[in-house]
């Protein structure tokens, strides 16, 4: 039975990106705050500026301003781009080679650092190494199953640690010391300070695309295989059981308590509570899905979308509006972790009193009496 977790709205029209260039397609998104960026085939970076807008009636809108564009020089996709906010520095891979820009001009460091051959990267969100003006970044190397880490400041970056992988790795997500690794038959779990490694379960990458996301500390989202999205900790254990997503997922990402995921027909939202299905929305032609700081941001080649979530007291009352009281109560006490201390207690308690209500309406008189209590 479905939940209205999240509405779609329109951020980027295709207009404002391209014009009438049909042959301009959006690779990648990076959003920090209220600046969006997007980098495409053609080796552009646009840079916009999000405001949120709330009319009377509670609808949320989006108006994105262009602020400037940027052409890199290379007849060469932009690949992935990454805010360090810290730095005032963007990360921008593109030909295998991940360059440092301004993020307000959008102009190489002047020093020219750089780092050169890598396939992918991910930035470390919690990081080993305590300098708040420096940002640890993860690359897959050009070189065959080896992995660099490499420390990344204003104008200069440093490598600090070169690993090799026992197979070919394709995708990475870093936490600490632990990498979590998409190889090509298998996932891992590294530690890059000790070189331990520990097999979480296989994976072929030849026939789906790999997904490797850390949604907490010490914690990741992998997809696994018969359509799962596995829970894995830097342990290698699992915490949480699996969501059942579709066998063809593009992307995923985290805006608690759902998983939300796309494949090339729908967005589909799961709740890490109690693992089941609330909301599908059609979503046709998507390719990129990430949260960015609790914000859930879905692409197409053509335009931007943002996935709003509706507040949960109003998701709670939806659900006991119509008698799904059990759920109302799962999602109530996930809701905890996002609602401060005193507020949530008063909200919980009327919860539980209507709760009751509902269950005494039914005649479950042992459960409404259970509430009431």
């Amino acid at each position: 039975m479905s939940v209205k977790a999240f509405k779609l709205v329109s951020a980027v029209e295709r207009e404002m990106l391209m014009g009438d260039k049909n042959y301009i397609n959006i690779e990648c998104i990076e959003c920090c705050g209220k600046n969006l960026y997007i980098g495409t085939n053609d080796c552009f970076i646009y840079h916009f500026l999000l405001d949120e807008k709330i009319s009377i009636a509670g609808k949320i809108t989006f108006a994105a301003t262009k602020q400037l564009h940027k052409y890199l020089g290379l007849k060469k996709p932009v690949s992935e781009l990454k805010a360090a906010s810290a730095l005032t520095r963007l990360l921008v891979l593109c030909d295998n080679t991940i360059t440092l820009v301004n993020m307000m001009n959008l102009e190489p460091v002047p020093t020219g650092a750089r780092i050169k051959g890598a396939v992918t990267f991910a930035v470390n969100e919690n990081p080993v190494s305590g300098d708040p003006f420096c940002v640890e970044v993860c690359i897959i190397s050009v070189k065959r199953r080896t992995i660099q880490m490499f420390m990344v400041f204003e104008d200069r970056v440093q490598i600090v640690k070169e690993v090799f992988t026992p197979e070919q790795p394709c995708a990475v997500a870093v936490d600490g010391y632990y990498l979590c690794l998409a190889l090509t038959t298998q996932y891992i779990i590294l530690n890059y300070n000790t070189g331990v490694s520990q097999d979480l379960f296989p994976y072929c990458s030849d026939e789906k695309r790999p997904i490797v996301k850390r949604i907490g500390r010490q914690e990741f989202l992998l997809a696994g295989p018969g359509g799962l999205g596995m829970f894995a900790t830097v342990d290698g254990i699992s915490q949480r059981a699996p969501v059942h997503w579709s066998e063809n997922v593009i992307g995923a990402a985290l805006c608690f308590p759902y998983v939300v995921a796309l494949d090339d027909e729908f967005i589909t939202v799961h709740s890490m509570l109690d693992q089941q299905q609330k909301q599908t929305l059609p979503f046709k032609e998507g390719h990129i899905l990430q949260d960015f700081e609790g914000k859930v941001i879905v692409a197409t080649n053509k335009g931007v979308y943002i996935l709003v979530p509706l507040p949960l007291e109003k998701q709670i009352q939806d659900l006991l509006a119509s008698h799904r009281v059990e759920e109302a109560l799962v999602l109530a006490k996930g809701a905890r972790r996002n609602i401060p201390k005193e507020k949530f207690q008063v909200m919980y308690k009327r919860i539980l009193q209507q709760a009751g209500f509902i269950q005494f309406a039914q005649l479950q008189f042992l459960e409404a009496k259970e509430l009431f209590r």
